[in-house]
This record gives structure tokens, C-alpha cells and sequence, in this order.
């Protein structure tokens, strides 16, 4: 639970400052960088970093972006990405894994999400995990603990999706048996059959467009499809829990992958946009702390993005930092010497 509150704060920093700064800062996010910007000092920021316990109730994310979802009928979309900290030593949460943008194991944080896209197209994260060891669990048993808890939250997806780490046979059951349908992406060596008993691996299939319906070993009947990423071959099947509400061809496999994608700009807007890899602080509870006002500070771009009707999130970023960008671009000119060149002084002269 969050810390309970039991007379006014006179803390220097707290969550608004602190996830102002990562939206702003183009380049360090650390407490001694916060502190020469804001009348605070350094130790004020890490003192808010170690005292507050936002991250240990993923809860606050869910409630922070609810009023502003379709709860009823969209997409739920599960990935993981690597924050990368490969000088980091001594850094709380800090091990290898495999990341997809460096295509081999490298050392940083694994965070892993829910990410939610309504019917109207509005997407923001509703839960999250920081994978840690200690904890002794897997990626597949995060996911499906947070999706157990989003359930009872009050989110009813219509589908889930994520990719071939998360399309375990026990996880696709658990999916089902909560009445919802699924896209999974799956290895090109996973097994289906398209005559009773006679089981093949999906990559030696002729696929259609359109796809085609295959038992999935293990699961059941699912559709099947076959995209290509520059010269990969990916395939992905496709579950619709009711009889007769089956996902159209192509055309709802096409719309349930655009959905899916959400959740990889979300990654790349956390990084390049919110400073979640931009820290040096090393606890547990400071890691928690940032982790959390970065994914906050992203729901707030989201906002203000539908509320000023900007065609992109990485508008409002542009649009903070323009102004001073101008200003001491117009300082080369206004007659500074100390800014002016000197051959431009002595035409001048």
C-alpha cells in the first residue's frame, strides 16, 4: 500500500517535479542535474526516490489512466523490453537478457507490461512488473499474474496478444478459460495439423493471406497466419472464444497486429521520451520509484496529447523545449560579446 499521509509534505521534490523533469531533461535525469534546475537540493530528489512506494501498487497506474480508457472490448498486449545499464554494476534489478533491438543477451533492467488499446484506438500501460530474480518467478508467471489482477480491476479486454515468449500452451488455456480471445505470435517450429493426428511445424505450411484454421498441439483449433518482417517469416495465431464472432479475415488479424505494435512505440517513447533509462540511482526502492514516474510521465503525455489534439506525444517534448532552444539562439544576436563571433564584431566595428 502507499504511504499514508498523515500531515501536510514540506518535501522539496515530489511525484509532479520529478516527472517533469524526466519529460524534460534532453540528456542526464539524476538528482544532482534536478537539483541545479529546481530550488532544491540533490539530496531532497533522493530522499523522494527512496521514501515513496508508488511502484510496489501497479494498481496506481491502473487507476491513474481508467477514467480515460474503454474498459469494455479492446486490446491487451503484453512485451518486455531491456532497459539498457551495462556499466551498471551495484544497480538494484540489473542482469542479462535477451533484447530484441541488440539481438543477443545484454545487461539491464527487464520491465514487463500491459498495455491496453480501447476501441476508440486510445492505448496507455494498466499494469507492470520489474522482473527480479529474487522473486523467483518468470516472465510467463508476471504476465499472468498481472493479467489475473486487470481482470478483477475491471478491465475486460476483448483480446490479448503478445509474442512468442508469452504463447506457452498454459498460458493460451488461461487466456481462453477467462473467456477472451487471443493473437500470439509462435515459433516457426510449433506444431499444428490440419487433418486430425497429422502434425507438421507451422514454417513447412502453405498459408494464405487470409490465413488458415489449424489445431494447435496442445490447445485447440486457431487460425493461422504468416507475415514477413524485412526477411523473416513470423507467424501468429489467432483465437475467437465465441462461435460465429470469429476475427475476419486478414482484415481483423491486420487490425489485432496494428494493436500489438502499440505496445513497441510505447516502449521506444519511454526511452527516448521519459528518461527511464537515463538514472543513477542504485536501491531498490529509488529503481521502483523512477521506473514508476517514467510510465506516469507517459500516461501524462498521452493526456495531453488527446487534450491539445497534437498529432504525436513527441510534439509535446518538441514543443517544451523550443522556446528555450529560440531564446538562446536569438542571444547569438542581440549583441553579447561574449556569444558573438569576432569576425562578426569587427564587421560591425
Amino acid at each position: 500500500m502507499r504511504r499514508k499521509i498523515t500531515r501536510p509534505t514540506t518535501a522539496g521534490c515530489d511525484l509532479p517535479k520529478y516527472t517533469g523533469f524526466l519529460l524534460c531533461e534532453p540528456k542526464s535525469a539524476t538528482c544532482t542535474r534536478l537539483s541545479e534546475i529546481g530550488d532544491m537540493s540533490h539530496h531532497s530528489v533522493n530522499r523522494f526516490l527512496q521514501r515513496e512506494d508508488f511502484a510496489f501498487a501497479p494498481k496506481d497506474i491502473f487507476m491513474e489512466v481508467a477514467a480515460r480508457l474503454i474498459l469494455d472490448g479492446g486490446t491487451l498486449s503484453v512485451d518486455d523490453t531491456v532497459l539498457d545499464k551495462p556499466y551498471s554494476n551495484y544497480t538494484a534489478f540489473i542482469g542479462y537478457h535477451y533484447s530484441g533491438k541488440h539481438h543477443k543477451a545484454v545487461k539491464g533492467i527487464n520491465l514487463i507490461t500491459l498495455y491496453y488499446t480501447d476501441i476508440k484506438g486510445y492505448s496507455l500501460p494498466v499494469n507492470f512488473r520489474i522482473y527480479d530474480s529474487a522473486d523467483g518467478k518468470s516472465k510467463n508467471d508476471y504476465f499472468l499474474e498481472m493479467l489475473k489482477e486487470v481482470l478483477v480491476w475491471g478491465l475486460l479486454p476483448a483480446f490479448v496478444t503478445g509474442d512468442s515468449w508469452y504463447s506457452s500452451a498454459a498460458n493460451l488455456k488461461t487466456v481462453k478459460n477467462n473467456g477472451l480471445g487471443f493473437m500470439f505470435a509462435v515459433k516457426s517450429n510449433r506444431t499444428v495439423s490440419i487433418q486430425k493426428g497429422d502434425y507438421q511445424q507451422v514454417l513447412s505450411l502453405e498459408i494464405p493471406e487470409e490465413g488458415i484454421t489449424v489445431w494447435l498441439r496442445n490447445f485447440g483449433s486457431v487460425r493461422l497466419y504468416r507475415t514477413r518482417l524485412k526477411n523473416e517469416l513470423r507467424h501468429y495465431v489467432v483465437y475467437t472464444p465465441h462461435a460465429g464472432s470469429e476475427v475476419s479475415p486478414q482484415v481483423g488479424f491486420n487490425e489485432l497486429h496494428l494493436h500489438h505494435w502499440a505496445i513497441e512505440e510505447y516502449h521506444r517513447a519511454l526511452k527516448q521520451l521519459c528518461s527511464i533509462e537515463r538514472f543513477q540511482v542504485r536501491g531498490k526502492q529509488q529503481v521502483r520509484n523512477h521506473i514508476f514516474a517514467s510510465i506516469f510521465g507517459y500516461a501524462c503525455l498521452q493526456a495531453k496529447k488527446v487534450s491539445e489534439s497534437l498529432s504525436s506525444i513527441y510534439r509535446v517534448k518538441n514543443d517544451a523545449l523550443k522556446d528555450a532552444i529560440w531564446d538562446f539562439i536569438k542571444s547569438f544576436s542581440d549583441g553579447k560579446d561574449w556569444l558573438r563571433p569576432s569576425f562578426i564584431r569587427a564587421v560591425n566595428a
